[in-house]
């Protein structure tokens, strides 16, 4: 069934895993039991910080359970304070803690008091945690992420453990497509791809960002290795607040924003606007050697990608009753975008070029894209019971122009195309959520979600006639394509204990997919019409085990789930791509969906000034959907690619993410990801079976200097891959940021330096039996960036929570 390799490899993940269980001993524990003061109930998924010292420093953190239980394992001798903070209450902070050898300290009720009722005035300096692990999942805290101030969403993305993200901006998770969430739901602002978004998105306006790997049946089945949940800032403090946030860095890029937000106890407006300049200044080479005649095309670029962006956020929440929240927000943004690219080529060996050509394209595009959103949430008398809904609707519509001219020294050739194009898309959300409590241990959740995505898009080219110099149109590029897609979904979701020490969760969501495409030819003398139409229902089942090790928290989770990953909108777009005319690409319409089976051990645990999460994982992928080169012409030295579904792919591998306080003033967080990686043979494309072992591994190290004046450092390493017809060869990058504060706190100012040895680029090969090209891309140089941000009202913005209609975060989740 496995090979000696694969053998090997999982003895070492089950070895790797395990031994942190034995490796260390342990220490003091507190725990303590979270209730309203009005109603008495728990107050779950509430915020806990211990800090320690007479500084008051971040010591380590934890979230009460769905009986408002907080516990901090391993303490270590001392006297600690704990703070607790969570929407709609005050801050409770109870000072004196102590902790001697291997005590259970039991601090019994504290009772939170909803908010506009003071508790006793107690300033607190400690730091927020950087990171909050769990079993299930994993919270990073970026809001203070020194080495993305001044970038985008895109940029902060990148410095998280566990992603990644390529030189396209596309985020991927454990080196698989993951679904992103913003705000706890898919942007309907985003079109057909969320990337654009992302990278017009300031990474100052987020507050966290939320992993999990292996999701319930509560979320969307999409995305392979799980969802990435994008919270964005928002204040809970009454009064006026408000932060101003600008930037300015290498080749040209700025950043500016205004964030407000205004509180009573029955309303909450807020609002914001963020401006952008970017520029992101890239090179890359392409080596091509064709096979047949043993031809060799080698081209060098310089590339410029500029662009402009206004982002506007507008909304209020409306408390009805102290149980109902109604919330209506709008987002708008207006962007454009100036690419330009030279390539140089030289043809050595060629049936029917010589020497050298100089190709220039240019292309514009501006973009302007909405969303309404609508929220609602109930809470009943019996604790835990609640509803929620939301309506969203999006438009995201794009016009374009692609133009390029390439002159030869042979003054008989050349070639030139100018292209026009326009998307126009859609798209409706529908969702409702039911959670019903049983017991303390036992809960039942039900809801529905519709999403209905919408798109035309158009292209007319012309191409150049060298003789004549004038250009006709070329209808084998010209077309229209017409798609809409919609999934609609039901589920539910059973939780429960076995016994004192195991607890499960079952759950199953039923989603009905249809796909329905067009494709118009603009020939007026061979018009033609190419419909394509899918339509899918398929079940995912999820599956949870959790075993306690022991009474003192440790944890054992076995979890289940069937996945899956759509096509996105320029995967099954049959427009031929000619950015490069010597590389053509194109979508397929007819592509099937990817079908995931996804297994996941997991243990996590606090180690004194340690916390760790060990992960063990396997994914099985059928109808995995990659780019395949279908065609070589060798006479014109032309290649053509299309999306297809070509083979199957096991994934297996170990995760480990270790956040250390070494001292009060100095911290950082590790993450090293193995992975091994099968792709499956087929022979109806050519493919021979690969095999291939990789890892990623990424280092963040904080150090505060001074109460005011702190540094951040990271640095991070991707082996080299297999891919189904190729390899991609090993990437690293270091980043480094200071941070200074002054006027009491109330502004700083930083500076950072991305990719400071200028290393990061993206490099490989492809091979058939036809071609072998070697790449390299560097999509970015090194750049320098300094920001100011100033804070003002009652209280600092990086201390935003969820908005009380909680569809920010993704609630966590425990038995």
């Amino acid at each position: 069934m496995f090979s000696k390799n694969q053998t090997h490899f999982f003895i070492f993940l089950i070895t790797f895993l395990f031994f942190p269980i034995i490796a260390f001993a342990q220490s003091g524990k507190i725990s303590a039991t979270l209730i309203d003061e009005k109603t008495g109930s728990p107050v779950n998924i509430a915020s806990a910080s211990l800090l320690t010292g007479s500084a008051q420093a971040y010591l380590k953190g934890a979230q009460s359970d769905e009986n408002g239980v907080v516990i901090f394992q391993d303490v270590p001798n001392g006297t600690f304070t704990l703070r607790v903070t969570y929407v709609g209450y005050s801050d409770f902070v109870k000072t004196n803690i102590v902790v001697s050898n291997s005590s259970n300290l039991n601090l019994g009720k504290l009772v939170l008091k909803p908010s506009g009722e003071l508790l006793s005035e107690v300033v607190i300096e400690g730091r927020a945690p950087a990171m909050q692990i769990g079993i299930d999942r994993k919270i990073f805290n970026v809001g203070e992420s020194l080495v993305s101030a001044g970038g985008t969403a895109t940029d902060l993305l990148a410095n998280v453990p566990t992603l990644q993200v390529d030189q396209d901006g596309t985020v991927s998770l454990r080196g698989s497509n993951v679904k992103i969430l913003i705000d706890g739901k898919e942007s309907a602002m985003a079109g057909n791809d969320v990337t654009a978004l992302l990278q017009s998105l300031p990474a100052n306006s987020i507050d966290k960002v939320e992993i999990i790997t292996n999701p319930s049946s509560k979320y969307d089945a999409e995305g392979q290795t799980g969802i990435v949940n994008i919270v964005l800032k928002k204040n809970i403090r009454t009064g006026l607040n408000g932060a101003v946030n600008t930037s300015a860095g290498s080749y040209d890029n700025y950043m500016a924003g205004l964030t407000l937000n205004y509180r009573d106890k029955k309303f909450n407006y807020f609002g914001s606007y963020n401006f952008n300049r970017r520029n992101m200044v890239g090179s890359g080479k392409v080596d091509n050697t064709f096979l047949d005649n043993n031809s060799r095309i080698y081209n060098e670029s310089e590339s410029s990608r500029k662009g402009k962006g206004h982002n506007i956020k507008a909304g209020v929440d409306y408390n009805i009753t102290d149980r109902t929240t109604l919330g209506l927000s709008g987002n708008m943004s207006i962007r454009n975008s100036d690419r330009s690219e030279d390539l140089n080529y030289q043809y050595s060996n060629h049936p029917k070029l010589s020497g050298t050509s100089n190709r220039n394209s240019r292309q514009f595009e501006d973009d302007f894209a909405y969303d309404l959103n609508f929220d609602f949430r109930h809470q009943f008398k019996r604790s835990g019971e609640e509803l929620t809904a939301n309506a969203s609707y999006g438009n995201d519509k794009e016009d374009g122009t692609n133009d390029f001219v390439q002159k030869f020294s042979d003054p008989n050739l050349g070639s030139g195309r100018k292209n026009v194009t326009s998307e126009n898309g859609k798209v409706i959300n529908l969702q409702a959520d039911y959670v019903l409590p049983f017991s303390e241990t036992s809960k039942f959740e039900a809801g529905y979600r519709t999403q209905i995505r919408k798109s035309f898009d158009t292209q007319f080219s012309d191409t150049l006639v060298v003789s004549s110099g004038d250009y006709l149109p070329d209808y084998n590029i010209s077309n229209d394509f017409d798609f809409t897609s919609s999934v609609h979904a039901l589920y539910v979701n059973y939780q429960n204990k076995l016994s004192k020490k195991i607890g499960y969760q079952l759950g199953l969501r039923g989603e009905q997919f249809e796909l329905k495409s067009t494709y118009f030819s603009k020939d007026p003398e061979a018009p033609l019409e190419t419909p394509a139409n899918q339509n899918f229902f398929r079940l995912y089942p999820t599956v949870f085990l959790t075993y306690d090790l022991d009474d003192s928290g440790d944890k054992l989770q076995l979890s289940y789930s069937r996945r899956v990953q759509r096509a996105r909108g320029w995967q099954i777009n049959p427009f031929p791509d000619v950015t490069d005319d010597m590389n053509r690409r194109q979508g397929n319409p007819n592509l099937k969906p990817e079908d995931v089976h996804a297994f996941e051990l997991s243990y996590a645990k606090t180690y004194g000034k340690v916390n760790l999460v060990s992960s063990a994982y396997f994914n099985h992928t059928s109808e995995v959907i990659q780019p395949y080169v279908f065609f070589v012409d060798t006479t014109n030295s032309v290649t053509y690619s299309k999306w297809e579904n070509l083979t199957s792919r096991s994934l297996s591998g170990l995760e480990f993410i270790a956040k250390v306080n070494a001292t009060k003033d100095f911290d950082f967080t590790f993450n090293l990801n193995l992975i091994n990686i099968n792709f499956k043979a087929n022979e109806a494309y050519q493919l021979k079976s690969s095999n291939g072992f990789a890892y990623n591994s990424n280092l963040t190290m904080n150090y505060r200097m001074t109460p005011t004046f702190s540094a951040q450092v990271r640095g991070e390493y991707n082996s080299s891959r297999v891919m189904a017809q190729g390899k991609m060869n090993a990437m690293k990058g270091i980043d480094v940021a200071l941070k200074k504060d002054v006027f009491n706190k109330k502004a700083s100012v930083m500076l950072n330096v991305r990719d400071v040895f200028n290393s990061r680029k993206m490099e490989g090969y492809t091979e058939t039996q036809q071609l072998i090209s070697n790449f390299e891309r560097r999509w970015m140089k090194r750049m320098v960036t300094l920001s100011v941000s100033y804070r003002f009202g009652g209280q600092d913005l990086t201390k935003s929570k969820k908005r009380e209609t909680n569809t920010n975060e993704i609630s966590g989740e425990e038995y």
